[in-house]
Order: C-alpha cells, then sequence, then structure tokens
C-alpha cells in the first residue's frame, strides 16, 4: 500500500453505520473501501470514453476459437 496518512474526518453517524453493515468491515477499512471504490469508478469512466476508440487485430470468433 506504501505510506499511509492518519486523517480526522467527521461523517454522519448513520452514513457511517449503513456502510459498515454493507461492508461487514470496522471503520478504518470500511473508509478505505469506500475511497477505492471511488477511485476505481473514475478508472471505469475513462475505460468508457475509450469504448469504440480501440480497435483490435484479432476477430472474436479467433479469440473464442484459441480456448
Amino acid at each position: 500500500m506504501g505510506t499511509a496518512r492518519k486523517i480526522t474526518i467527521e461523517v454522519p453517524t448513520d452514513l457511517l453505520r449503513k456502510a459498515q453493515e454493507a461492508s461487514g468491515k470496522g471503520i478504518t477499512q470500511t473508509v478505505r473501501s469506500g475511497l477505492e471504490l471511488m477511485a476505481a469508478a473514475r478508472a471505469y469512466e475513462g475505460l468508457l470514453r475509450q469504448r469504440g476508440k480501440v480497435r483490435f487485430s484479432q476477430k472474436l470468433a479467433d479469440l473464442k476459437a484459441d480456448r
């Protein structure tokens, strides 16, 4: 993970409770998971922008036949 940074944040109690129930983990891991999801969402948006703009040299049928 590299270096870590200790922070203090204020979050609504009910939001934290719901997030912890959804993750099944403690506060720190729940917050980390939320931050990871935000980072992944941005990466996913970038991939969606590339949709239809990337050309492949192989045909889908050839890739399936190679299994």
